[in-house]
């Protein structure tokens, strides 16, 4: 059984949670925890919030054993991007884009 945790609108770039979304693809529960514990990276406490609860989700509401999770996929997309302006050259206005992102975490049992 595949159980999902879906964080949206997630205010920074899908580049860069990407980064830390692949250091932890494929892994075993417990095993990404404790990688995203050390991690310096910002997003790496987002994801580990969104990973703790996907392990939840499955613990709860389909009685999953925590111990047999592995991440099945993990995967970032764009959000839309917050649009501002900034003072430009000669009375312009310069637009700057706050790109946003969603990210899914997709657990399930060793045997799945």
């Amino acid at each position: 059984m595949k159980v999902q945790a879906i964080l949206r609108g997630v205010r920074t770039s899908a580049y860069k949670a990407r980064l830390v979304a692949d250091l932890i693809r494929g892994m075993k529960v417990e095993n990404a925890l404790n990688a995203l514990k050390f991690s310096l990276k910002k997003d790496a406490k987002l994801i580990r919030k969104l990973l703790s609860s996907a392990i939840s989700n499955a613990e709860n509401n389909h009685a999953l054993n925590i111990d047999e999770l592995k991440i099945n996929e993990i995967y970032v997309n764009e959000g839309t991007p917050l649009k501002r302006m900034r003072p430009g050259a000669k009375g312009r206005g310069n637009r700057i884009l706050k790109r946003t992102c969603h990210i899914t975490v997709v657990v399930s049992g060793e045997n799945a």
